[in-house]
Formats: structure tokens, C-alpha cells, sequence
């Protein structure tokens, strides 16, 4: 019989009948849901407020497409300019045609998507986008797929080593097969690209009873996997040091949906919608490890002239001296961060490892909702 040892890190008990769930997916999101006003919840609904230069970019975009924009976030990292990114789950397009804006002409985007019905609002659009932001036909940077992403090595135009960055709005956790996604997203990053993507998590994991609920599953709550489940399956895909950007707590606004989920005893079950963003990077360790290091923002990023915030635990402030722990420091001497940064000291001594790098929950809105007797935001670096 199996031991504890041979246990796998996460089941997702639905992945056995995962072909059923892509049709009831694929269906609410293709013919029950017409456009946001159809949704039951706010999971699948974006609270953070846009920054002038994204906000800019969606006021470019056909309204018909940000009529069926079903995110939880903003998926639009710093320094795309010529970049190649690829958006799973990319639906009627709008985070495809942000990203086409912020890459230029010069850089490229792909979108892939299971769904016919969303796919065809896309294209429809596609050479309305082109001309709306001064792109000649020659010029257009944005081609579309369908497919399923947990099958990406179905789509012959994407190879292996081959994408800048993957960006996800509130879709991942829609998949049965979490695990598949992950790997195939390393796989196809280059080296020192990152996973950018914004989901739903939970404080405890989903019971298999919510997770069958057709509603609750397309609405992104029973999909949600649990934020510890979900740390643990990122570092197994190689993923090493998942970093937490920005979260937010849902608020599950409908009595149908609340009801279901007290009847099922689980009234201390909550949600949160969290920004990560995952590093392909060999040289990260598993901890924040101590090499009394430091780096200074140059103050050279667009419109983060004051500062600049890696994630929740990072803001460096224009100039000033901010010690990192090595993952840190990697993450941005690797990647296309390093030329706006000077570094301090090297891998040649180390102080043991960083105080905070803990395991509770790393959401700061699970504090803010807990009251005082939260415990969360205790799980960052440095």
C-alpha cells in the first residue's frame, strides 16, 4: 500500500473527469455568461485600480471585447517593450490587446483560449485593434489559438524556451489539471522570463463536495486552490520562490452561493484573489537565504520614477540602499531588471536565513478580515 512518502504533493480529485469539466466550463463561459453583469460573484471581477498607462490601453479597446472580460486582476508587468508574451486563457482578448500595446510592433502576443464563442469576439477585433493603435497590417502583433492549456504542447508555433512572459487572468484555476499548466508554462519560458498571472486561492482547501458544483467551478471558487497547495505545487514545477504581488479578499455577494457553501458546513472557507508572479531562474533556492546583500533602484523604470515594487514584501525607493536576501538579488540581476539596478556585495558569505521567511498565509487581506486575530501576511521574504 501507499505510504504518507508516496503520497502526491496535490490531487485534484476533478482532473479524473476533467473532460467534463472543459464542456461545463466551456459552455458557461461560451453561452451562459453574455457578458460581466452575468456573473453570480465577485471572484471573477477586478478590484485593484489600473494604473494611467493600462488604463490608457483599455480605453483603446473595443468595448464589445471589455464587455466579456471575466479577470480578477491586472496582469501587466513593467517592461514589456518588445517582448514575447503569451496569455493563458485569454478569452475575447482584452489583457491580448493591453499586452499588444505595452509590447510595440516590435514585440508579439499570443492568446489561447478553449473557448469558440470568446475566440471569435477576439478575432473579430483583431484588425479594428491593429489600426486603433497605429500598427500597419504588417505590423500586427497579436495571433490567437484555441486549444486547452494544459495542452500547449499542442500549439506548433510554441516552442520551448521561447516566451518572455506568460500573464493569466483569473483562469488556472479553472483547469483540472493545475500541475500540466505550470510545467508547460516553464517549460516554454526562456530563462529569467516569469509566470505573471492573477487567480483565486483559498484559506483551506476546496471540499470535494463545492468542487463538483458546476456554478461554483466556473464562477472560480471551487477551482481555487489552496494558497499552500498552490506554493508547493509551483516549487515542484520548478518554480522555486513564488512571490506574492498584490491580493485582495472576495466577498461571495449572493445568498444562493453563500447558503450552499454554510450548508456544507464550511462558513471559515474564504477566498482571495492574489497576484503572483513566478521566476525561471536555476539560481533561487528554496529560502530566502542571508548573503548580506543589497541593491539600489536607479530610478529607471516608466513611471516608477520614485520607486519600484517587485511584489508586496519589495518596494525599493529611488536610490536608497535595500538589502535582499539571494533569490532577490537574482531575480533581478537575471532578468530584463538588471540595468535598472546597482548591486551590492556577492554569493561569497552567508548569514543563515532571512527572519520573516515564514509559512503562514501570505495574503494581507486575510489579516484585514481576520481583525486582530489574523494571522495573515506572515508568509513573505525578506
Amino acid at each position: 500500500s501507499a505510504t504518507k512518502e508516496d503520497a502526491p504533493l496535490f490531487v485534484d480529485q476533478t482532473a479524473a473527469g476533467k473532460s467534463t469539466t472543459h464542456s461545463s466550463v466551456s459552455d458557461y463561459y461560451g453561452k451562459t455568461l453574455q457578458s460581466t453583469t452575468d456573473l453570480k460573484t465577485n471572484a471573477c471581477c477586478t478590484s485593484h485600480v489600473a494604473n494611467p498607462t493600462v488604463s490608457s490601453a483599455i480605453s483603446n479597446i473595443h468595448p464589445e471585447v471589455l464587455a466579456k472580460y471575466y479577470g480578477c486582476g491586472f496582469c501587466t508587468p513593467d517592461l514589456l517593450q518588445g517582448k514575447t508574451v503569451l496569455d493563458l486563457g485569454c478569452g475575447a482578448g482584452r489583457d491580448v490587446y493591453i499586452a499588444s500595446q505595452l509590447v510595440g510592433p516590435e514585440g508579439r502576443v499570443i492568446g489561447v483560449d478553449m473557448t469558440q464563442e470568446q475566440l471569435d469576439t477576439a478575432t473579430e477585433y483583431q484588425s479594428y485593434h491593429a489600426e486603433k493603435f497605429g500598427f500597419s497590417p504588417e505590423q500586427g502583433n497579436v495571433e490567437f489559438h484555441l486549444g486547452l492549456i494544459e495542452e500547449l504542447d499542442q500549439i506548433a508555433s510554441l516552442k520551448d524556451g521561447s516566451v518572455d512572459i506568460i500573464i493569466s487572468n483569473c483562469v488556472i484555476n479553472l483547469c483540472p489539471d493545475k500541475e500540466a499548466v505550470l510545467r508547460s508554462c516553464h517549460r516554454l519560458l526562456k530563462e529569467g522570463g516569469e509566470l505573471y498571472f492573477s487567480d483565486v486561492y483559498s484559506n483551506r482547501r476546496v471540499p470535494q463536495s463545492l468542487r463538483e458544483d458546476e456554478v461554483l467551478w466556473g464562477e472560480c471558487l471551487s477551482g481555487a486552490l489552496y494558497w499552500n497547495d498552490f506554493h508547493n505545487l509551483a516549487k515542484t514545477c520548478g518554480f522555486k520562490d513564488p512571490r506574492l504581488v498584490e491580493d485582495a479578499t472576495i466577498t461571495v455577494n449572493n445568498r444562493e452561493v453563500q447558503d450552499m457553501i454554510l450548508r456544507e458546513g464550511q462558513g471559515e472557507l474564504e477566498f482571495f484573489s492574489a497576484t503572483y508572479r513566478l521566476m525561471k531562474l536555476d539560481s533561487l533556492e528554496p529560502f530566502c537565504e542571508d548573503y548580506g546583500q543589497a541593491v539600489i533602484y536607479k530610478g529607471t523604470i516608466p513611471r516608477s520614477e520614485s520607486g519600484w515594487k517587485l511584489d508586496d514584501h519589495h518596494y525599493m525607493e529611488t536610490g536608497k540602499v535595500f538589502p535582499v536576501c539571494g533569490n532577490t538579488w537574482n531575480m533581478l540581476k537575471e532578468t530584463r531588471f538588471e540595468e535598472h539596478f546597482e548591486f551590492v556585495g556577492d554569493f561569497n558569505r552567508h548569514y543563515g536565513i532571512f527572519d520573516g521567511c515564514g509559512t503562514t498565509i501570505p495574503y494581507k487581506s486575510a489579516s484585514a478580515s481576520a481583525g486582530d486575530g489574523g494571522s495573515g501576511g506572515g508568509g513573505g521574504c525578506c
